[in-house]
């Protein structure tokens, strides 16, 4: 009798492989490459091309925690205002004397500690949803950005500080190599690291993830501290761009951010989702909003179009599982 065997991984699909939802996405930014070649002519440019990341990847720093937060079926909508406050306070620090490179750190302790005060409040008061806690730490960090500034602008940022926003190493943006390196390590902890497993498990199911040892609430304000430190760098990368701040900037941010997460395959049910997904989806969403930006489509349309691919992102899936059910039945 031949001994059974018990296989810790699925037998690899060849159909089961581009059928993944990332190939999707990828057939969809194809897609939206070729209407936007086809509506300007000056959209299949390589310098523009380039350069357009420049536009859009300050908010995808985000993306990337966002994904942790989603798989943890949690949600953060204080990361614009979290941008906000952290710009604000390092521009009010470098007006009042501050070095420039300690009011940076400081830009980035800001949203560590934004982070931190979320996933205090989250874990601390488990019958509140995160969209309720951070909800009001959404208005409560805008308020501050606007006590400390009231309607002002400030800026007049050293020449060097522009390099972040505006600079290249050789032939790339700055910006885009940065982001590459926070992906990959955003991605690798997700999916090749213990907590990254237990991010999973507990998106698929807390109370088990809890009595089986895992340390859920550590966890959770570890995700929710690294989401606010993301936050800080992208209101760097953004004040760098812009050459000054104000409390209003990053107004929406927290909706593109989900916007992108969700598109690219990440589970608001929690439990699912892959990082590949939401970068992907970062160059969709971003490569699309600069091409029709080109033939001056209004924002209320981008924001249709966006909206309409939520629902297709969201009701594929439920399609698939429908069918697969009926199946079985």
């Amino acid at each position: 009798m031949e001994p059974r065997m018990i296989a810790n991984k699925k037998p690899f699909s060849l159909k089961g492989f581009f059928l993944q939802w990332e190939w999707m996405l990828v057939v969809l930014f194809i897609a939206v490459t070729v209407m936007n070649i086809n509506l300007s002519e000056y959209y299949w440019n390589y310098d523009s091309l380039r350069d357009a990341t420049m536009s859009f990847l300050d908010k995808a720093f985000i993306v990337l925690p966002m994904v942790f937060v989603i798989i943890l079926a949690d949600i953060d909508i204080s990361v614009g205002s979290i941008v906000a406050l952290s710009s604000v306070v390092m521009a009010d620090l470098y007006s009042q004397g501050v070095p420039m490179p300690l009011a940076m750190a400081i830009c980035l302790a800001v949203g560590l500690l934004s982070g931190l005060i979320n996933g205090i409040l989250i874990v601390k008061f488990k019958e509140l949803s995160s969209v309720i806690v951070t909800l009001a730490t959404m208005i409560i960090y805008r308020g501050i950005a606007y006590i400390i500034l009231e309607d002002q602008a400030a800026g007049k940022f050293p020449e060097w500080f522009s390099y972040l926003g505006w600079g290249y190493v050789g032939d790339i943006p700055f910006i885009l190599i940065v982001f590459a390196v926070f992906a990959v390590l955003f991605g690798l902890l997700l999916h090749k690291t213990t907590f990254g497993r237990r991010v999973y498990a507990m998106g698929s199911n807390p109370t088990a993830s809890r009595y089986s040892g895992v340390q859920v609430d550590k966890i959770k304000i570890i995700i929710f501290m690294l989401a606010g430190l993301m936050a800080a760098v992208t209101a760097l990368f953004l004040t760098s761009r812009m050459g000054s701040t104000r409390p209003n900037i990053a107004t929406g941010y927290e909706l593109d951010v989900i916007a992108m997460a969700v598109l690219g395959g990440v589970s608001t049910a929690g439990g699912k989702g892959r990082m590949i997904g939401a970068v992907l989806a970062v160059f969709l969403i971003g490569y699309l909003r600069y091409g029709l930006g080109l033939i001056n489509v209004s924002a209320q349309t981008l924001l249709i179009i966006i909206g309409l691919l939520l629902i297709f992102a969201v009701m594929i899936p439920n399609l698939k599982r429908k069918r697969a059910s009926s199946r079985n039945a």
